[in-house]
């Protein structure tokens, strides 16, 4: 019977490696890496720092950027995943030299530079459109449904909403009244039950003026159509909308991307809070055209073809 060498994965090693060595050409890591560290600006995102004589050292944006991008393309959308990742996986580890952010840094720095995230976008176009990667001459655009940080629980019209709110007062009317017919409580048992429909009341109260604080500091909202008619609003996130999915209605967004057909670089991504998406094509179409002219990469997209 043959012999083979024992091997065995559950083990630790110490092992010298180079993080520049890592990074091969030809792979996505080190565009990315290239792209961060030669091409793009990113002094766009400089102005909200705040230590430059005091306070303690910043990660620095590049190494934030390479290993959100890199994470995004392994289809890695968790703050906590990318921290996890930057102390076990050994491209993490190079792309950010060996530092492991915190997930609240992470996720802080994607949440407070969305305008210069944007920019950054601008600028890898440009690097696209020098390279001749974009053929400017077919795009094409799809959509698919995006979940909300949102309870559908809190959604309905201003009608709804309303009927909702003077439920919850005839609620919190019931139990007050209970609990002043039942004040002096007897026993132990008595005493528990009243702190239990207090804290009830309390929770119900919380809620009517959440619903209150809303009705009186926003408008209805009026979906677009032949017939505009009001569509049903969100407490928690107001720019989603109610979808049917094929796992039920869920509170979400529309992401929609326009693609350029040579190499299927994506030229704008956006999120609406419709289900409908033919109300989208004309904003999506408006901001790839207003995006070409501000970046000097063509006057008019939209050529007209022969009648």
């Amino acid at each position: 019977m043959p012999r083979f060498k024992a091997y065995n994965y559950d083990q630790n090693a110490m092992v010298v490696i180079n993080y520049q060595d890592q990074l091969q050409p030809g792979t996505f890591e080190h565009a990315v890496h290239y792209l961060i560290e030669h091409k793009l600006d990113l002094s766009v995102f400089h102005p909200k720092y705040r230590n430059d004589a005091t306070g303690r050292l910043a990660y620095d944006p590049a190494i934030l950027l390479k290993i959100i991008l890199f994470a995004y393309s392994k289809g890695i959308t968790s703050s906590r995943e990318m921290q996890w990742c930057c102390e076990t996986n050994i491209i993490f580890k190079a792309l950010s030299c060996d530092t492991v952010p915190h997930f609240t840094t992470l996720a802080s720095f994607v949440s407070r530079h969305a305008d210069e995230i944007e920019a950054l976008f601008e600028q890898v176009l440009l690097v696209c459109h020098e390279q001749g990667l974009l053929g400017n001459e077919l795009f094409a655009i799809d959509g698919c449904k995006m979940s909300s940080d949102a309870s559908k629980e809190w959604s309905g019209t201003f009608k709804e909403l309303g009927e909702k709110r003077e439920k919850l007062r005839g609620l919190i009317r019931h139990h007050l009244l209970e609990h002043y017919a039942r004040d002096e409580a007897e026993t132990e048992a008595d005493l528990d039950r009243d702190i239990r429909r207090a804290k009830t009341t309390l929770s119900l109260d919380a809620a009517m003026n959440k619903l209150d604080r809303f009705l009186k500091t926003h408008s209805p909202r009026m979906g677009r159509g032949k017939r505009i008619k009001e569509v049903k609003s969100n407490l928690t996130d107001n720019e989603s909308a109610k979808m049917t999915t094929s796992k039920g209605t869920i509170q979400r967004y529309n992401g929609v991307a326009t693609v350029d057909k040579k190499h299927q670089i994506i030229i704008d991504a956006q999120a609406f809070g419709e289900g409908q998406e033919h109300h989208t094509l004309q904003p999506v179409l408006e901001t790839v055209e207003a995006r070409f002219k501000k970046l000097g990469m063509a006057e008019n997209i939209y050529q007209k073809g022969p009648s």
